[in-house]
């Protein structure tokens, strides 16, 4: 089972009350939250791994190269530098959140110049076995196969759906392998990925369907004798050199280098540690026991 990260002390951060505070009146809901999630969960499918994917680089260059504006409106000037708007708040919490986790021993894995995504994607791909993928973001949906199926959290833990190749057939009517391609249709903007104009997510699913690749797609347009509505035609020939780029920006990197997951013991004393430090209750024993 391997979690994004990132996307549970977002949601941990506003959904968990911020009156949740350490002695020195420090924040602590998102450390609190995203360990009682992620022991929820590895309570409820007893995996027999556990990895916590890490954004080394939440907005990589050469993903903004390719469209520059990928996740724009996230970005703030801090001395100078592009950095992630993040609430103080939360910020802080981070680095605790980072130390409750290697006290417990699991694996924290972010690789250089790639998202959390693309940690995600090569954990699944290069795992021998079944594996759990448990994130927020439905771009990670074009994993799902036989072998791996998405823990899809962003009703709440408690209300997760799990994502196999049935449910996206049902849901959208298409395969899991041409998921990509249908997002870039679609586009999405918590992303800052336009998609083609004119084209929302019921047109994306039929486009998918009746053409095999992108690039038929794109042959269909130019050819006014297709049998592809003028209208269709004009959508996606205003700026074909988009989707190959967007293909590239959402399709994750599933080939990265990753590094040993054996999971070290448990430092008790360092569990009891920052529980007292950081006042956690029993959210960093829970996820000790569970992870055991």
């Amino acid at each position: 089972m391997a979690f994004d990260t990132s996307y549970l002390y977002f949601r941990a951060y506003f959904g968990v009350p911020a009156t949740f505070r350490a002695p020195d009146g420090r924040p602590v809901n998102a450390v609190r939250g995203t360990l009682d999630f992620i022991s929820r969960l590895a309570a409820q499918y007893s995996p027999d791994l556990l990895a916590c994917a890490w954004d080394d680089d939440w907005r990589p260059q050469w993903r903004v190269d390719l469209v520059p504006s990928y996740k724009t409106h996230r970005v703030v000037e801090v001395a100078g530098q592009a950095q992630e708007s993040v609430d103080d708040d939360l910020s802080i919490q981070v680095p605790i959140i980072r130390e409750c986790l290697d006290a417990v021993g699991l694996p924290i894995v972010g690789v250089a110049e790639h998202e959390a995504d693309d940690v995600l994607a090569s954990l699944a791909r290069q795992h021998d076995g079944a594996s759990l993928v448990v994130t927020g973001d439905r771009d990670l949906f074009q994993l799902v196969d036989d072998d791996t199926s998405i823990v899809y959290v962003a009703r709440g833990v408690a209300k997760h759906e799990l994502v196999t190749p049935e449910v996206l057939a049902a849901k959208y009517a298409l395969d899991a392998s041409r998921y990509v391609d249908f997002a870039v249709l679609r586009g999405d903007p918590s992303d800052g990925l336009p998609g083609v104009k004119g084209i929302g997510e019921k047109s994306a699913a039929g486009l998918v369907a009746a053409y095999p690749t992108l690039e038929a797609m794109v042959e269909a347009a130019t050819d006014s004798a297709s049998g592809m509505s003028p209208a269709m035609r004009s959508k996606l020939t205003a700026d074909v050199s988009y989707l190959a780029r967007a293909r590239e920006v959402v399709t994750a990197v599933d080939t990265l280098a990753l590094p040993d997951l054996t999971r070290r013991p448990v430092n008790h004393d360092k569990v009891e540690e920052l529980t007292e430090r950081y006042a956690l209750g029993g959210a960093l024993t829970r996820l000790a026991a569970t992870a055991r």
